[in-house]
């Protein structure tokens, strides 16, 4: 045999005999973690309001400098 058939059957013997260390069960999807949905809309929406604050100090700038305002 050659080495990469030798390789190939090690790596399908391991991947048989292991499961991943970091999944402990299946996440309920009829029951969503309400905390995380409540952080993860509201980072968003924080992101996007210092975004359009940003955008708008920007364009205010941008027509000072150039004599517009």
């Amino acid at each position: 045999m050659t080495f990469n058939r030798l390789f190939h059957r090690a790596v399908q013997v391991s991947r048989v005999g292991s499961r991943s260390a970091f999944t402990s069960s299946k996440p309920d999807l009829a029951n969503p973690n309400w905390l995380r949905v409540g952080l993860a809309f509201g980072s968003a929406a924080f992101l996007w309001g210092l975004l359009f604050k940003q955008h708008s100090t920007d364009v205010h700038e941008y027509k000072v400098r150039n004599g517009l305002e």
